[in-house]
Protein backbone atom coordinates (compact mmCIF):
# COMPACT_ATOMS: atom_id res chain seq x y z
CA UNK A 1 0.00 0.00 0.00
CA UNK A 2 1.54 3.73 -0.73
CA UNK A 3 0.07 6.55 0.35
CA UNK A 4 1.21 10.15 -0.47
CA UNK A 5 3.10 12.57 2.05
CA UNK A 6 -0.40 14.71 2.26
CA UNK A 7 -1.30 16.27 5.46
CA UNK A 8 -3.55 14.22 7.88
CA UNK A 9 -5.48 14.87 10.78
CA UNK A 10 -3.82 13.03 12.93
CA UNK A 11 0.05 14.21 11.85
CA UNK A 12 1.97 15.69 14.45
CA UNK A 13 1.26 19.41 13.35
CA UNK A 14 -2.00 19.29 14.42
CA UNK A 15 -1.92 17.62 17.72
CA UNK A 16 -2.46 20.64 19.75
CA UNK A 17 -6.31 21.02 18.86
CA UNK A 18 -5.98 17.31 20.36
CA UNK A 19 -7.36 17.06 24.49
CA UNK A 20 -4.21 16.69 26.53
CA UNK A 21 -4.99 13.30 26.66
CA UNK A 22 -5.25 12.31 22.98
CA UNK A 23 -1.90 13.87 22.56
CA UNK A 24 -0.86 12.05 24.89
CA UNK A 25 -1.87 9.24 22.86
CA UNK A 26 -0.52 10.34 19.65
CA UNK A 27 2.63 10.56 21.49
CA UNK A 28 3.06 7.00 22.47
CA UNK A 29 2.01 5.78 19.98
CA UNK A 30 4.40 7.57 17.62
CA UNK A 31 7.58 6.55 20.44
CA UNK A 32 6.44 3.07 20.23
CA UNK A 33 6.26 2.65 16.04
CA UNK A 34 9.38 4.54 16.15
CA UNK A 35 10.86 1.73 18.34
CA UNK A 36 8.94 -1.20 17.09
CA UNK A 37 9.75 -0.30 13.68
CA UNK A 38 13.55 0.25 14.36
CA UNK A 39 13.79 -3.46 15.42
CA UNK A 40 11.62 -4.68 12.63
CA UNK A 41 10.05 -3.02 9.96
CA UNK A 42 7.25 -5.06 9.45
CA UNK A 43 6.27 -4.94 13.25
CA UNK A 44 2.49 -5.18 13.34
CA UNK A 45 -0.07 -2.66 14.42
CA UNK A 46 -1.19 -4.58 17.79
CA UNK A 47 2.48 -4.74 19.03
CA UNK A 48 3.27 -1.10 18.38
CA UNK A 49 -0.67 -0.58 20.11
CA UNK A 50 0.79 -2.83 23.08
CA UNK A 51 4.10 -1.20 22.84
CA UNK A 52 2.60 2.21 23.33
CA UNK A 53 0.10 0.89 26.03
CA UNK A 54 -2.91 2.02 24.27
CA UNK A 55 -5.82 -0.35 23.17
CA UNK A 56 -6.19 -0.70 18.98
CA UNK A 57 -9.30 1.18 19.14
CA UNK A 58 -7.42 4.38 20.08
CA UNK A 59 -4.37 3.42 17.51
CA UNK A 60 -6.96 3.54 14.61
CA UNK A 61 -8.76 6.04 16.06
CA UNK A 62 -5.87 7.94 15.33
CA UNK A 63 -3.99 6.47 12.67
CA UNK A 64 -6.17 4.34 10.30
CA UNK A 65 -3.84 2.75 8.61
CA UNK A 66 -0.26 1.50 8.46
CA UNK A 67 0.51 3.85 5.93
CA UNK A 68 -1.00 6.86 8.00
CA UNK A 69 1.06 5.68 11.03
CA UNK A 70 3.99 5.25 9.31
CA UNK A 71 4.08 8.46 7.52
CA UNK A 72 3.25 10.53 10.81
CA UNK A 73 6.70 8.22 12.16
CA UNK A 74 8.89 9.35 9.09
CA UNK A 75 7.57 12.88 9.48
CA UNK A 76 8.49 13.01 13.29
CA UNK A 77 12.40 11.28 11.95
CA UNK A 78 12.67 13.82 9.62
CA UNK A 79 11.82 16.34 11.77
CA UNK A 80 14.81 15.03 14.18
CA UNK A 81 17.27 14.61 11.45
CA UNK A 82 16.77 18.26 10.11
CA UNK A 83 17.21 19.53 13.39
CA UNK A 84 20.48 17.35 14.39
CA UNK A 85 22.21 17.84 10.60
CA UNK A 86 21.19 22.05 11.05
CA UNK A 87 23.46 21.89 14.50
CA UNK A 88 26.61 20.34 12.33
CA UNK A 89 29.24 23.06 11.75
CA UNK A 90 30.00 23.04 8.22
CA UNK A 91 31.95 25.97 7.86
CA UNK A 92 35.68 26.27 7.85
CA UNK A 93 38.24 23.81 6.05
CA UNK A 94 36.11 21.86 3.73
CA UNK A 95 37.56 18.35 4.35
CA UNK A 96 37.19 18.82 8.03
CA UNK A 97 33.86 20.20 7.37
CA UNK A 98 32.51 17.48 5.26
CA UNK A 99 34.15 14.63 7.78
CA UNK A 100 31.60 16.49 10.61
CA UNK A 101 28.43 16.16 8.14
CA UNK A 102 29.12 12.76 6.89
CA UNK A 103 29.59 11.35 10.51
CA UNK A 104 26.42 13.13 11.99
CA UNK A 105 23.98 11.78 8.84
CA UNK A 106 26.20 8.49 9.01
CA UNK A 107 24.57 8.20 12.72
CA UNK A 108 21.08 9.21 11.66
CA UNK A 109 21.26 6.77 8.37
CA UNK A 110 21.99 3.82 10.40
CA UNK A 111 19.89 4.68 13.38
CA UNK A 112 16.94 5.30 11.14
CA UNK A 113 17.21 2.58 8.86
CA UNK A 114 15.07 0.46 9.71
CA UNK A 115 12.01 3.24 9.76
CA UNK A 116 12.94 4.02 6.18
CA UNK A 117 12.55 0.80 5.24
CA UNK A 118 9.07 0.48 6.06
CA UNK A 119 8.53 3.96 4.90
CA UNK A 120 9.76 2.25 1.17
CA UNK A 121 7.06 -0.20 1.80
CA UNK A 122 4.00 2.05 2.70
CA UNK A 123 4.51 5.31 1.64
CA UNK A 124 5.11 6.75 -1.90
CA UNK A 125 8.66 7.01 -3.84
CA UNK A 126 7.97 10.68 -4.15
CA UNK A 127 7.57 11.05 -0.16
CA UNK A 128 10.71 8.64 0.13
CA UNK A 129 12.29 10.84 -1.50
CA UNK A 130 12.06 13.73 -0.21
CA UNK A 131 13.93 12.51 2.59
CA UNK A 132 16.78 12.23 0.45
CA UNK A 133 16.61 15.65 -1.20
CA UNK A 134 16.63 16.95 2.04
CA UNK A 135 19.97 15.80 2.81
CA UNK A 136 21.31 15.50 -0.82
CA UNK A 137 21.18 19.38 -0.32
CA UNK A 138 23.08 19.49 2.69
CA UNK A 139 25.81 17.17 1.23
CA UNK A 140 25.46 18.75 -2.15
CA UNK A 141 26.12 22.55 -0.59
CA UNK A 142 29.55 21.39 1.39
CA UNK A 143 30.92 19.24 -1.69
CA UNK A 144 30.63 22.48 -3.57
CA UNK A 145 32.35 24.41 -1.64
CA UNK A 146 35.12 21.91 -1.65
CA UNK A 147 35.41 21.83 -4.86
CA UNK A 148 35.31 25.72 -5.54
CA UNK A 149 37.95 25.69 -3.22
CA UNK A 150 39.92 22.95 -5.07
CA UNK A 151 39.67 20.35 -1.95
CA UNK A 152 37.22 18.39 -4.14
CA UNK A 153 37.44 16.91 -7.47
CA UNK A 154 35.47 18.14 -10.09
CA UNK A 155 35.85 15.84 -12.87
CA UNK A 156 32.23 14.15 -12.47
CA UNK A 157 29.15 15.81 -11.89
CA UNK A 158 28.35 17.35 -8.68
CA UNK A 159 24.47 15.52 -7.86
CA UNK A 160 26.22 12.14 -9.01
CA UNK A 161 29.13 12.79 -6.32
CA UNK A 162 26.33 13.46 -3.52
CA UNK A 163 24.08 10.71 -4.50
CA UNK A 164 27.44 8.17 -4.49
CA UNK A 165 27.71 9.58 -0.89
CA UNK A 166 24.69 9.26 -0.12
CA UNK A 167 24.30 5.62 -1.29
CA UNK A 168 27.74 4.42 0.44
CA UNK A 169 26.03 5.60 3.87
CA UNK A 170 22.88 3.53 2.83
CA UNK A 171 24.94 0.49 1.80
CA UNK A 172 26.82 0.83 4.79
CA UNK A 173 23.63 0.63 7.37
CA UNK A 174 22.73 -2.71 5.36
CA UNK A 175 26.32 -3.91 6.29
CA UNK A 176 25.40 -3.43 9.40
CA UNK A 177 22.54 -5.18 9.99
CA UNK A 178 23.29 -8.00 7.73
CA UNK A 179 26.79 -7.96 10.02
CA UNK A 180 29.20 -7.65 7.69
CA UNK A 181 30.42 -4.94 8.79
CA UNK A 182 31.04 -4.14 12.84
CA UNK A 183 28.69 -1.36 14.08
CA UNK A 184 32.14 0.54 15.74
CA UNK A 185 34.54 0.77 12.77
CA UNK A 186 31.20 1.86 10.54
CA UNK A 187 31.43 5.76 11.50
CA UNK A 188 35.42 5.33 10.40
CA UNK A 189 34.75 3.17 7.20
CA UNK A 190 31.84 5.83 5.60
CA UNK A 191 33.75 8.99 6.54
CA UNK A 192 36.91 8.11 4.90
CA UNK A 193 35.69 6.32 2.01
CA UNK A 194 33.62 9.28 1.00
CA UNK A 195 36.28 11.86 1.88
CA UNK A 196 38.56 10.07 -0.75
CA UNK A 197 35.93 9.56 -3.28
CA UNK A 198 35.46 13.63 -2.75
CA UNK A 199 39.01 13.97 -3.37
CA UNK A 200 39.56 11.79 -6.39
Amino acid sequence: MCVTASAKPTGPRTQRGLRADARRNVAAILRAAELCLGRDPETSMAEIARQAGVGRVTLYSRFPSRGDLVEAVFARVLSDSRGSLDAVDTTGEPTDALRRLIASTWHIVHRFSAVLASAERELSPEAVRAHHDQHLERLSVVIASGRDSGAFRSDVPLPWLATVCMTLMHTAASEVEAGRLEEQDAEHAVVETIVSACRG
